[in-house]
């Protein structure tokens, strides 16, 4: 089952989804593989530190965050990975690195690799290792709000 913040944020907005179960992934790749999604349409979310201050960025499961890009297109400076010991406390209800990539749940900016808002369809971890959404990628933007950027 989706991560509790995420599936009421969802039901609030009266989003349109498609919840896919899987067999346990952990990998983007590997999700995208157990789900049977493009791995274009796969976002991985990676949690950095602009500034000090955590945010999520997302990029298509082939891709890879390069930091040099996001300091630059944000303006931070200085821009790290956060480790999962900084920021597996700010998603309690997600599994440690399933986390969906929809900040404003968290507190937290999102950042999004212009390549995914160029797909119909964005799929994304729904908080478990089991379990992903499929919306639509105008859908994703009305409920998560994220900054499109060249990553």
């Amino acid at each position: 089952m989706a991560c509790a913040k995420l599936q009421e944020h969802l039901d609030r907005l009266q989003a349109r989804y498609v919840s896919i179960k899987h067999s346990p992934a952990f990998t983007a790749q590997e999700i995208a593989a157990a789900a049977h999604v493009p791995g274009w349409e796969m976002a991985k979310t990676v949690v950095v530190k602009l500034d000090g201050k955590m945010a999520l960025v997302a990029v298509p499961a082939p891709s890879m965050v390069r930091l040099n890009h996001l300091k630059a297109a944000t303006g931070a400076s200085s821009v790290e990975l956060a480790s999962e010991q900084e920021f597996k406390e700010s998603f309690p209800d997600c599994e440690v690195g399933a986390m969906p990539p929809v900040g404003l749940l968290y507190g937290m900016e999102t950042f999004v690799d212009r390549a995914l808002s160029e797909r119909e369809h964005i799929v994304f971890n729904a908080g478990t290792h089991t379990e992903v959404i499929r919306m639509s990628w105008e859908e994703y933007q009305r409920i998560a709000q994220p900054r499109i950027l060249a990553l």
